[in-house]
């Protein structure tokens, strides 16, 4: 270098976003969130409103807030309205393992017992219908009565994913996320982008809203959050041949004895409708199938007033 040039300084290093932090999940609004103990493990929870109580759990990649629209409204029609974060998602533990649907259906029946009631209507979207089953089969005097989103009966949705192709294709992504580590770095890779290509994939012609996208997209960024939510469904692929999973399939084969609303979005490109089709063989009680024409995967998100409405009024008919 010559004498008279001045070396040039190196630019510092551009910090990296510090990733969410699980604080982060809990958004403004007329609830009131607060943390519950139950099963060995802390749930974050949202709430509002009094009167019989009404549990609400999300799917996946989604947290509480998927809930937002049927919170308010079933507070105005006279419910207790609790939103809970699952095992391993938003603002709840992320623990070293129980992400079986046993330990997690105990998880939902825990919460209820935690918010001091001793019933409650459960309802639940995609991986959270599917633990509303579940618990509905192992704490039956619980559950006041049962509403399931885009979640085929377990049996069904096991039979289906060893016979069907066409439910096979559309659980691409679940196959995916048998590889070890791999799913992880990909879901959180680029601001969570493929969450978002999801969301847009999974969707009929209503969209979920831009702010509602964004949101999930940064709690599968918090740290954890991404191995933690997708172990549910490494368990249902892997336990398929062992001895658990057979047991867990012989044990759904117990009727359900709550009243059911089953709600599926007849263009959900997830779960396919003749998948989520008769699982009322499973109930002995009131059972109500509502087929959404035009509808995709989030019918609580894409069209949430006539959900709600359907909600309000199949909750109201089994108040006692």
């Amino acid at each position: 270098m010559p004498l008279d040039q001045k070396p040039v300084p190196t630019p510092p290093a551009t910090p990296r976003p510090a990733a969410p932090a699980a604080w982060s999940v809990r958004s403004a609004g007329p609830w009131t969130h607060r943390d519950l103990a139950a099963n060995g493990a802390r749930f974050h929870i949202a709430e509002v409103g009094e009167g019989p109580l009404v549990l609400l759990v999300h799917g996946w990649p989604q947290y509480w807030w998927a809930w937002r629209h049927q919170l308010t409204a079933l507070a105005e029609a006279g419910f207790r309205a609790v939103a809970l974060d699952l095992r391993g998602m938003g603002g709840s533990d992320r623990t070293p393992r129980g992400y079986d649907p046993g330990n997690l259906a105990l998880d939902i029946t825990g919460v209820i017992r935690s918010l001091g009631e001793r019933r409650a209507h459960l309802v639940g979207h995609a991986t959270g219908g599917t633990l509303a089953w579940v618990a509905a089969v192992m704490r039956p005097s619980v559950i006041r009565s049962l509403t399931a989103v885009s979640a085929a009966h377990p049996r069904h949705l096991r039979r289906a994913l060893l016979t069907d192709r066409r439910q096979m294709a559309a659980f691409d992504h679940v196959l995916g996320f048998q590889r070890p580590w791999i799913p992880e770095r990909r879901l959180v890779a680029d601001d969570a982008a493929l969450v978002g290509e999801y969301l847009a994939a999974w969707t009929g012609p209503n969209s979920l809203e831009p702010e509602a996208v964004a949101a999930y997209r940064q709690a599968i960024q918090i740290p954890s959050t991404a191995h933690c939510s997708i172990e549910p469904y490494r368990w249902l692929l892997r336990s398929m041949a062992r001895p658990d999973g057979i047991q867990f399939a012989r044990r759904m084969k117990k009727p359900i004895t709550a009243p059911t609303l089953h709600i599926q979005g007849a263009a959900d490109p997830v779960l396919l409708a003749q998948t989520a089709l008769g699982a009322g063989e499973y109930v002995e009680a009131p059972y109500r199938w509502r087929l959404l024409p035009g509808v995709g995967h989030f019918p609580h998100e894409e069209m949430p007033e006539e959900f709600t409405a359907e909600l309000i009024d199949w909750v109201r008919q089994h108040k006692d």
